[in-house]
């Protein structure tokens, strides 16, 4: 079934427009404005550009997703099937399924609602040119993650969202910024390198680089010690972006850095490429390999479901200066675990579960650092003692719809039933109680038990934040210091009132609620009606995992 049925070359040509065209308002945005489009300033014209493109981008995407046939999305839709490079038999091959499309469409709605807060809340840095470029292409290679089916192309665009990410930190970036973006592109190229090494060898042992072909051929052509080395090699590269744990330390630090656009796309949609690789690549190409390492992969994740949420915990506590935009950074490490436990249990309802909390995680994780950020602008820090210890009810005294709109995105993130978050987590965990066959039972059993008790650690971290930063410590007046009183927001929207109470704050403004309206929406709609997202997804799980046979 197709809403509106749109012919296969428009279809092939939308597809290549949304990967095209960012890279080509990149580069434009670089060009002096024509004198007709400058508006007030330049400045204000490249910006206008940004949301100009990314807009018309997420409007051919939605339309790719309006004439895609829903009745078959196990079949790869869209296909463009050109050869690139002859001698090495690199093909530019694209196409879209179940799978791909919602992330797609995700990676195009943040990137203009991130365009659009841009334009209005444009972090303090060098030009704006650069930035609005930076952003585009890092859009581009993105999508371009998503939509090519050629191993080597897949490793291009999976490299090309690098660089734009660690000038977005390094140059808008707040504190220790410089620091955190080496730290960043240190450990995501490094595990490039491995990478790259593990797509060679599936491609030279198996004779093409095509991930279709090699889907189907489901690792009949590759001895099980070449899929136990692939699974190894591409499997760290994709566990760095993702990241798990131990390979996650360069998270924190970058998200702490981050201008709040680059916290978003950061944590909205680069994470998720880590994760797309698994269930794009190694599942289905070295099932062998996977059924190796997937007893490990699920004990790496648990422990990062438990390990994120403690680490949290402990940046919650009164008098820990724990930061609210690392404490979220954290909350990714344990949200990422469930969506690895699920790929591990090779299963279609554990990779479904992982899918979904995929998209579940880049709305409400993409909202909750648009807050943190709106809140940081507000008072001037992120520092959750300080925020906590303001008077007259902290957030919802202050600015009563950022408050409760933050309440709301942090019972998201806690898997409440009736929101996107409780989906993804427990598929999950219902596909650890019964693993793929040759898995042990027993072991992804213990793993779902510690899995469920990281959900219990979850909501405790997510209650005590809107405790503290919604209502405020209930400490007496006389106990709180004047800093704590009368905190003056960054960018003066406070408004201080008679003698000894509290100064107001802005609340969301117009171009705030623009911004952040889409991504509460879809995350009540993806909790009450979840076959939206998995009438795409299981049909083509369910192809992936059975070797390409429907």
């Amino acid at each position: 079934m197709t809403v509106i049925d749109i012919s296969p070359s428009v279809m092939q040509f939308l597809l290549a427009f949304i990967v095209v065209a960012p890279l080509l308002g990149a580069v434009a945005a670089l060009l002096p404005a024509p004198p007709g489009l400058r508006g007030k300033n330049p400045d204000q014209a490249v910006l206008r550009h940004g949301v100009t493109v990314t807009g018309a981008v997420l409007i051919a995407a939605t339309v790719l997703a309006v004439g895609f046939d829903h009745d078959h999305p196990a079949t790869m839709q869209a296909t463009t099937d050109i050869s690139w490079i002859p001698a090495l038999g690199v093909r530019i091959h694209l196409g879209i399924d179940g799978i791909s499309l919602p992330l797609l469409l995700l990676t195009a709605l943040l990137t203009f609602l991130c365009a659009l807060y841009s334009y209005f809340k444009l972090p303090a840095g060098p030009s704006p040119k650069a930035f609005i470029a930076l952003v585009l292409v890092l859009e581009s290679g993105t999508l371009a993650t998503f939509a090519v089916l050629d191993l080597l192309l897949f490793f291009l665009a999976f490299e090309m969202v690098l660089i734009p990410m660690y000038f977005l930190i390094a140059r808008w970036g707040g504190d220790q910024r410089r620091a955190a973006a080496w730290k960043f592109i240190l450990y995501t190229l490094l595990g490039s390198v491995v990478m790259l090494l593990g797509l060679l060898l599936i491609g030279l042992k198996s004779g093409t680089f095509d991930m279709v072909a090699l889907a189907t051929d489901n690792g009949r052509g590759l001895t099980t010690s070449v899929q136990v080395i692939a699974v190894l090699a591409i499997g760290i590269g994709l566990a760095v972006k993702t990241p798990m744990w131990p390979l996650h330390s360069w998270l924190p630090d970058a998200h702490t850095a981050a201008p709040t656009v680059g916290s978003v796309l950061l944590a909205g949609v680069m994470l998720k490429m880590g994760t797309y690789g698994f269930v794009r690549i190694l599942l289905p190409i070295a099932p062998d390999g996977m059924r190796t390492f997937a007893p490990y992969l699920a004990a790496f994740a648990v422990v990062g479901i438990v390990y994120g949420s403690l680490a949290c915990l402990a940046l919650a506590r009164n008098g820990a200066k724990g930061d609210l935009k690392r404490l979220i950074a954290y909350s990714s490490v344990g949200h990422m675990g469930f969506v690895l436990l699920g790929i591990a249990t090779m299963t279609p309802t554990g990779v479904n579960g992982a899918l979904f909390a995929n998209i579940a995680h880049g709305l409400i994780t993409g909202l909750l650092f648009f807050l943190v950020g709106a809140i940081k602008d507000r008072y001037g820090t992120a520092d959750l003692d300080t925020l906590a210890g303001a008077t007259g009810a902290a957030l919802y005294g202050r600015a009563p719809r950022l408050g409760a709109l933050l309440a709301f995105a942090a019972v998201a993130s806690l898997g409440l039933p009736g929101l996107a978050g409780f989906w993804g987590e427990m598929l999950t965990l219902f596909g650890a109680y019964s693993p793929a066959e040759g898995l042990s039972r027993p072991a992804f059993r213990t793993f779902m038990a510690i899995g469920a008790f990281g959900t219990l650690l979850t909501a405790a971290y997510m209650l005590i934040v809107v405790r503290r930063v919604c209502m405020g410590e209930h400490a007496p007046h006389s106990q709180l210091s004047p800093d704590d009183r009368t905190p003056q927001p960054a960018d003066g929207p406070g408004r201080p009132t008679a003698a000894g109470s509290p100064s107001q704050l802005a609340d969301i403004q117009t171009y705030e609620a623009a911004a952040w309206t889409p991504l509460a929406a879809l995350t009540v709609l993806a909790g009450l009606w979840p076959a939206i997202l998995l009438g795409l997804t299981d049909p083509a799980v369910q192809k992936l995992l059975a070797g390409g046979k429907s």
